[in-house]
C-alpha cells in the first residue's frame, strides 16, 4: 500500500494544512531583563505525516529549545504549537502532559533505558504509564522490536546491549503508542559511522511506514541525505 507524500508548498515546505506538528510565530525568551537570551526567534514550521525533516545548526543556535517547545516541555513566550489538531499554549500544564502522551514520542541523545528493565519491558512500560496496555498495545511492541532488529534481545537488560541496541530499543520505544510526532535529538552523537548510518534508516523507515511527522536536530551532516527536508538553525532563527 504506498502513501501520498507531504503536500509542498512553493518553496518545498509542508503546508500547514497538512501539518500534524505546526509552529507558528513561536519566540522563546530565556532569562530575565538583561541577561535575557532569544533561543526562538519568530519561528515558523509545518512538518506532515510520513515526513523526516531534520535541523541542523551550530551549538547554542535553539535546536534544544526548538525541540522542547515542539513537545510542550516548555510554552513559548509568543506563538502557537500546534500537535495532532490542538494548541498546546492553550492548555494547562497537566493538559499538555496528556497530550504528550498521547500524541508525541522522544527519542532521547542518550537512550536512557530503565537498568532494570528488558528491551521489551522499557516499551511495556511507556504503554503502562500512558495507561494503554493491552494485548493491541504488546503486540505492536513485540512487531516494533522486531522492525529494529531486536526481537533476538528483547528480554535483555541495558548492560547486556551494544549502544546501537539501546539506541534501536528507544527508538521503539518512541514509536509503541503511534504518536503523531517524533522528536529526535542528536540520535547518533555517540555512535560509529555504520550504526549512526543504520540509526537514522530505521527512522526514515519507521516514519514513512507509521506515517509520523518526525523532526530530527543533529550536527552530523553525513546522515542529512535520509530526510525529506533539512533546515539549519542560527541565532533562533530557522533558514
Amino acid at each position: 500500500m504506498t502513501h501520498p507524500t507531504p503536500t509542498p508548498a512553493p518553496d518545498g515546505a509542508t503546508t500547514p494544512e497538512a501539518a500534524a506538528l505546526r509552529l507558528t510565530g513561536v519566540t522563546l525568551h530565556l532569562g530575565h531583563e538583561q541577561q535575557q537570551v532569544t533561543a526562538l526567534d519568530q519561528v515558523d514550521l509545518a512538518v506532515a505525516p510520513g515526513e523526516l525533516l531534520a535541523v541542523t545548526g551550530p551549538s547554542g543556535s535553539g535546536k534544544s529549545s526548538l525541540l522542547a517547545v515542539a513537545g510542550g516541555l516548555q510554552n513559548p513566550t509568543r506563538g502557537t504549537v500546534h500537535v495532532a489538531g490542538t494548541d498546546l499554549t492553550t492548555l494547562k500544564e497537566h493538559q499538555r502532559t496528556a497530550h504528550r502522551r498521547r500524541h508525541i514520542g522522544y527519542v532521547f541523545q542518550q537512550a536512557n533505558l530503565f537498568a532494570s528493565l528488558t528491551a521489551r519491558e522499557q516499551l511495556l512500560l511507556t504503554a503502562h504509564v500512558a495507561g494503554r496496555l493491552d494485548r493491541e498495545t504488546r503486540r505492536r511492541a513485540d512487531e516494533l522490536l522486531e522492525a529494529v532488529g531486536m526481537s533476538s534481545r528483547a528480554e535483555h537488560r541495558p548492560d547486556r546491549l551494544s549502544g546501537g541496541e539501546r539506541q534501536r530499543v528507544g527508538i521503539a520505544r518512541a514509536l509503541v503508542l503511534a504518536p503523531e510526532v517524533l522528536l529526535v535529538d542528536e540520535p547518533t552523537s555517540a555512535l560509529d559511522r555504520a550504526r549512526a548510518c543504520d540509526i537514522v534508516d530505521l527512522l526514515a523507515r519507521q516514519t514513512r511506514a507509521h506515517r509520523t511527522a518526525t523532526v530530527m536536530v543533529t550536527h552530523d551532516h553525513e546522515i542529512l541525505d535520509a530526510a525529506d527536508r533539512v533546515l539549519t538553525l542560527r541565532d533562533g532563527r530557522l533558514t
